[in-house]
């Protein structure tokens, strides 16, 4: 959970939050909810932005967002964090995330990568990406 915490200590640096995505969110995508496991989220194009489908535990209820999460030194999609906590206010939602019940905001953010996600505390686990790909 430390580095879901320093994720959202990254809000108050200029230049983090984003107000697009970068290309390559598609297919299946790294996803969890903090204080659970690593799962993954199906992705599809929608009129206002990326739809993620989240195939896991602990999806929120209202209240809840989730956060597109992008290497800055390569500017790359890491995967999606899921928060049951109040939306923020004022920075641009770039698409959804919906479980079987809730649907919730999509924001982006540049994270320093080395500082949320190491080998020894992954902030996502490996995914079979292969197996998640058969079953849709």
């Amino acid at each position: 959970m430390a580095g879901a915490t320093m994720v959202l200590e990254q809000f108050s640096t200029p230049g983090k939050i984003l107000s697009q995505l970068p290309d390559g969110i598609e297919g299946v995508v790294p996803a969890r909810v903090v204080g659970y496991g690593t799962a993954h989220a199906i992705t599809a194009d929608g009129p206002d932005g990326v739809i993620l489908g989240y195939e896991g535990d602990g999806f929120p209820t209202v209240p809840g967002y989730a956060l597109a999460l992008v290497e800055d030194s390569l500017d790359t999609f890491k995967g999606v964090l899921i928060y049951d906590l109040e939306p923020p206010r004022q920075i641009p939602q770039l698409g959804t995330v919906s479980s079987s019940t809730t649907t919730i905001q999509l924001f982006g953010l540049r994270v320093m990568w080395s500082a949320v996600s190491s080998e020894r505390c992954p902030m996502f686990a490996s995914l079979d990406t292969a197996a998640a790909d058969a079953e849709h």
